[in-house]
């Protein structure tokens, strides 16, 4: 080991700020679904979660008011859209800042993100470097009204690192290292705020599972471990390994004790047919896991930085359906639309596994080798069922031919039948450049098939 190496490795042992945090447990409150609860219902239910912050992604006046004398820490969210305007313009931050915080004086706002996961959209790089400039107007607004206890950042996914096993290896991106991550870390350091990053074991391990454990990715495998050969450093858990890649990275470029924010992590409790894992039991293990390493006495850490709190935010309140994307896209919350659990959870990590029900065995922690058809969903809107008809016979190759007048699948002559049939074919063609079974609701996944 170089001895360049060994002094940054002891620099993330020892160095990293020491300001004290609060381990409380905070959860994602999305809105992406047209059944959920009401803003003042939502808040008693995160309430009862025992959440002890709340981070928003839409500027919902009804929510801000309901979260009004809560004394939950709340954090709110500049859309992706106002990125460039915003660092543009002094005037506009100051607009931004007056109507969407200082609005709201009873509600305990103590963080603003600029964006979310900015650095991942590859088709408008122009925000990637308006992103530092936005960040720095709107912490001048602050400043100019006299707000100094909230930290200002910028949720990132951890696809702003290079591919890498070993956490020493951690490295941002080329393209963004130098122009974009060097100076949001300068300013990160400067005010001491959060590196807010978003990271989910279920992603890696769902793309590789034969390599990476479920037990590892669950915080189960206690007999699993993973050695960096670059430090030493032993790994029992997929989350950690993940921190460490970028705690690694962000020393690399010269700052090593900026604080990690987890602003996303979870587990789905559903999936499609073509996708594994996502169960309520998988989804139970991780966040009542997680629960129990975020909460532990005295704070675990991870092993490039042991000791320290690592604040959190969960993903997600609700499913939420919807989002678009594959099936687990709306499957990520803790309740369902109609306020039930999906599963027990104690987010102050106080209630003993004893306590808990009994969780439904997984079936789908192997990849299903059937054939899979995508179907129009029952009780589908004829309207939007015809429109999407029409896009999916409108892409691809011979999409439809089939049940055009005289075709062998044209009876029966339903929108329902044809909608399914185009559905499928559709899929069939694009799924391996990205395709969903999706169809903004329409279309659902079945392992029967549809023409028997």
């Amino acid at each position: 080991m170089g001895l360049l190496f060994i002094l940054l490795f002891f620099s993330l042992q020892l160095s990293h700020s020491s300001a004290k945090i609060s381990p409380k447990v905070g959860i994602n409150y999305g809105l992406l679904g047209n059944n959920l609860p009401s803003p003042s219902k939502s808040v008693q239910l995160i309430k009862k979660l025992n959440a002890g912050r709340v981070k928003l992604y839409d500027m919902n006046a009804g929510i801000l008011k309901a979260l009004a004398k809560t004394n939950m820490q709340v954090s709110i969210m500049v859309p992706n859209q106002l990125i460039s305007n915003i660092s543009l313009s002094q005037a506009s931050a100051d607009e931004w800042v007056k109507t969407n915080f200082l609005a709201y004086p009873e509600t305990r706002i103590r963080y603003i993100l600029v964006g979310n996961e900015v650095l991942s959209y590859n088709n408008d790089n122009r925000s990637w470097f308006d992103l530092v400039p936005a960040i720095r107007r709107i912490k001048i607004s602050l400043r100019k009204y006299n707000v100094r206890k909230v930290k200002v950042g910028t949720p990132l996914a951890m696809d702003v690192l290079e591919p890498t096993v070993a956490p020493s290896n951690g490295t941002f991106r080329s393209d963004i290292a130098v122009p974009v991550m060097k100076p949001l870390l300068e300013f990160l350091n400067r005010t001491k705020s959060f590196f807010f990053i978003d990271a989910y074991p279920y992603f890696p391990w769902s793309a590789d599972p034969k390599n990476i454990k479920l037990e590892y990715a669950l915080f189960k495998g206690e007999n699993i471990r993973y050695t960096d050969p670059g430090t030493g450093l032993t790994y029992t858990n997929l989350l950690d390994q993940m921190l460490d890649s970028v705690i690694f990275a962000m020393a690399k470029l010269g700052y090593p004790n900026i604080r990690l924010w987890i602003c996303e992590t979870g587990w789905p409790n559903s999936c499609d047919y073509d996708q594994i894992g996502g169960s309520i039991y998988n989804a139970a293990t991780y966040n009542r896991n997680l629960v129990k390493k975020l909460t532990a006495k005295p704070p675990l850490g991870t092993p490039a930085r042991p000791g320290v709190v690592l604040p959190t935010f969960i993903f997600a309140l609700y499913n939420e359906n919807e989002k678009p994307g594959p099936g687990t896209e709306r499957h990520w919350g803790l309740l369902y639309p109609n306020g039930s659990s999906v599963y027990e959870i104690d987010l102050e990590g106080k209630m003993p596994e004893s306590e808990y029900k009994a969780l439904p065995t997984p079936e789908n922690d192997e990849p299903y080798k059937g054939r899979i058809w995508c179907v129009a969903a029952r009780g589908a809107n004829r309207t939007e069922l015809v429109s999407a008809l029409k896009y999916a016979c409108g892409q691809g190759n011979g999409t439809c031919d089939s049940i055009q007048p005289g075709g062998r699948c044209y009876k029966p002559d339903s929108d329902f039948t044809h909608a399914s049939y185009a559905f499928s074919s559709y899929w069939a063609q694009f799924r391996r450049g990205g395709g969903t079974c999706f169809f903004n609701g329409l279309a659902v996944q079945t392992i029967k098939d549809p023409s028997k």
